[in-house]
C-alpha cells in the first residue's frame, strides 16, 4: 500500500504489477502510474501551483492520459476510500 503523510489518498496493490488509487476508482494502473497518481494527490495540497509547478504536473498526469487540471479536480473531489470495506452483503432470512 501507498500511503502520504500529505493526502489522504492512497494506493493499493491488487496482485502483480496492478494498483488501485483511491482518486481514480475504476482505473488499475502499473506501479510506475501509482507513484505518479501519488506524487500528483501529494501536489494537490496547499497552495496554487505556479507556472512552473502546472507544467511539471501537466507532465506526470499525461502518464495517466489527464491533463493536471483535471488530475487536481479528480483529486479534490474525489472521496472513495479503499481503507473501508463494501457493503456487506443482505440475508434473506
Amino acid at each position: 500500500m501507498m500511503t502520504s503523510d500529505l493526502t489522504s489518498h492512497i494506493a493499493r496493490c491488487v496482485g502483480g504489477d496492478r494498483w488501485v488509487v483511491s482518486w481514480l476508482p475504476g482505473r488499475t494502473l502499473s506501479g510506475q502510474q501509482a507513484v505518479t497518481a501519488m506524487t500528483i494527490a501529494s501536489a494537490g495540497t496547499g497552495q496554487a501551483p505556479s507556472d512552473a509547478q502546472w507544467a511539471i504536473l501537466d507532465g506526470l498526469a499525461l502518464e495517466l492520459g489527464l491533463t493536471a487540471r483535471e488530475a487536481l479536480g479528480m483529486v479534490a473531489i474525489e472521496t472513495h476510500d479503499l481503507h473501508r470495506p463494501g457493503p456487506r452483503p443482505r440475508s434473506l432470512e
